[in-house]
């Protein structure tokens, strides 16, 4: 069914469990003070792709600062896509998105918290589907790393890894330049974020 075990693994329960332990007003407001700093740069987003959404806390922050925003999910996990549907306020594509044909360009294509998870071996795909899908911007939030390591993530072996994300995406597509960047802090007083590096990147006109 799936190209990895990755996605088996996240399509699955240990997917159901991390849907009901991430649904808090915390990571929500998080999230808002995130895409706040982020917009600032970004004029004129009408239109926004999110690849690995879960149940949505990244594209309901986008919603309260973007009223009139055009948002489309895609997520593997059934239960999450479902929380999705039941919110309403975007597009939902239940699959994998090493699936995902591209059909249309939106004005920022992102992820947050799942290139740390694709099977390294797949990331190339994951890149060229994100330069395809922007028409203007792309937005990584991910764990950093100089150089590629993996974690153990909750006593499981190779479903975490870290690494230059955005770098390497930058070197695959020479129309990319680096717009800004920040970190986020899990001790933060005020938003706190899980060590989250973020790239915000633009393709050139």
């Amino acid at each position: 069914m799936f190209k990895t075990e990755q996605e088996s693994f996240w399509s699955g329960d240990f997917g159901k469990d991390y849907t009901e332990r991430n649904n808090n007003a915390g990571i929500l407001a998080s999230d808002v003070s995130l895409f706040e700093r982020i917009l600032s740069r970004t004029p004129g987003i009408r239109s926004v792709i999110e690849l690995g959404a879960n149940i949505g806390l990244n594209l309901k922050a986008l919603r309260g600062l973007l009223t009139d925003v055009e948002l489309e999910a895609v997520e593997i996990n059934g239960a999450a896509a479902a929380v999705l549907r039941e919110w309403g306020g975007c597009e939902v594509r239940e699959m994998s998105i090493l699936d995902y044909e591209v059909k249309r360009q939106f004005d920022l294509a992102f992820t947050k918290g799942v290139l740390i998870h694709i099977d390294p071996s797949y990331l190339p795909c994951v890149y060229d589907l994100l330069h395809a899908l922007a028409r203007r911007y792309v937005l990584m939030a991910e764990y950093y790393n100089p150089v590629p390591v993996e974690v153990i993530y909750r006593g499981h072996q190779g479903k975490l890894f870290k690494r230059d994300f955005a770098g390497e995406f930058m070197n695959r597509f020479p129309d990319v330049c680096l717009l800004d960047y920040g970190f986020v802090y899990h001790r933060d007083p005020r938003f706190p974020m899980d060590d989250v590096t973020w790239f915000l990147m633009e393709k050139q006109q």
